[in-house]
């Protein structure tokens, strides 16, 4: 893996070596046994590539009491809120950090009146909810909000091509609007919405400009070389849950570099200080929220083909980071158990 080249690169003048291991398992059992075998070896540092409900079942088991589970995938803000977990550090942004960073941009452009299409998926509205709570945070304006309940059918046809773009004209006709925001996380429509909506409108959210924590096409900051990097491994570009786990285990090492010992509960308590900060590729360094153990981070505004802008954008402040604008800050926040 990328991140423990890095790792064991700076490991080569402290004397420390990182190991990844690898376990898979099935979501619905085996991971008792998967974590108690962990443990056998030593191990109380475990990245964790699960949906939201396994994740907290993982969290939950009495032997997961003295690990650090690092969430790569799972960005419901519930995690972060009344569902957190003290034993839980998120790489992975939440829902709310990418709502934020797509409305702050709004803003910046005067893009105030905003049009929303949620698709039908559980993981669709929990979009559409952060998006709503993203555009009173900033005050926007939701001037329509439409589901998305047409099913085009053979896509692939000429008929079914020519139906779809019919389609969307009808279901977009009669809104004025800036923007259409879509929420459809497993691009079952969305794509189709670019040039085909009535009024000559720019889409976001889930397709078009979309907020991310990491797309292929950022090279700011040095991000160049970690892409090329990972590239030359791997083969194929780094995708958003790459990076959550890049961040995952490079926050591992930067913490054993400086606490000088290999030791879990030291790792983890530096983890969560004041004190530690991990070089992102993003402008900022990157610090874990104590309040509910999310990873700061700038999000990423792009297409498929350039980035567009990075969040925070100039002008939104915050008295401790101005990546604390981004997101659920403290004195909203729901979450007690990292506290």
């Amino acid at each position: 893996m990328q991140a423990i080249d890095d790792d064991n690169t700076t490991g080569n003048f402290t004397g420390q070596h990182f190991a990844l291991k690898d376990r898979r398992g099935t979501l619905d059992g085996g991971l008792a046994d998967i974590l108690h075998g962990l443990r056998q070896s030593g191990i109380r540092l475990i990245l964790a590539d699960l949906p939201a409900a396994a994740l907290l079942a993982l969290a939950d088991l009495p032997e997961a009491q003295d690990t650090t589970i690092f969430n790569l995938q799972a960005m419901e803000d519930s995690l972060r809120g009344a569902d957190c977990r003290a034993n839980i550090l998120h790489t992975a942004p939440s829902l709310a950090m990418l709502a934020d960073g797509l409305a702050q941009y709004l803003v910046l452009k005067r893009w105030t009146n905003i049009f929303l299409v949620v698709g039908p998926s559980l993981a669709d509205r929990d979009y559409a909810a952060a998006i709503r709570a993203a555009i009173a945070k900033f005050r926007l304006h939701l001037v329509a909000e439409k589901p998305w309940t047409y099913q085009p059918g053979a896509k692939l046809t000429d008929s079914g091509h020519f139906s779809t773009i019919a389609q969307i004209a009808e279901f977009t006709q009669g809104v004025h609007y800036d923007v259409l925001i879509v929420a459809d996380r497993i691009g079952a429509f969305g794509d189709s919405l670019s040039y085909t909506t009535t009024e000559p409108r720019p889409v976001a959210g889930t397709q078009g400009l979309v907020p991310s924590a990491w797309t292929p096409v950022h090279g700011e900051w040095g991000a160049v070389q970690l892409q090329n990097r990972f590239r030359h491994h791997f083969g194929r570009p780094m995708g958003e849950q790459d990076y959550a786990a890049w961040l995952a285990v490079r926050a591992i090492g930067e913490a054993a570099t400086r606490v000088a010992s290999a030791d879990p509960a030291m790792i983890a308590g530096y983890l969560r200080s004041d004190a530690f900060a991990l070089p992102g590729y993003k402008g900022e360094p990157l610090s874990f929220r104590p309040w509910d153990g999310q990873l700061r981070q700038a999000i990423l505004l792009a297409d498929t083909v350039a980035l567009v802008s990075v969040s925070p954008q100039t002008g939104f402040l915050h008295p401790l980071t101005d990546l604390d604008s981004l997101g659920v800050d403290r004195p909203e926040s729901q979450c007690h158990a990292q506290r």
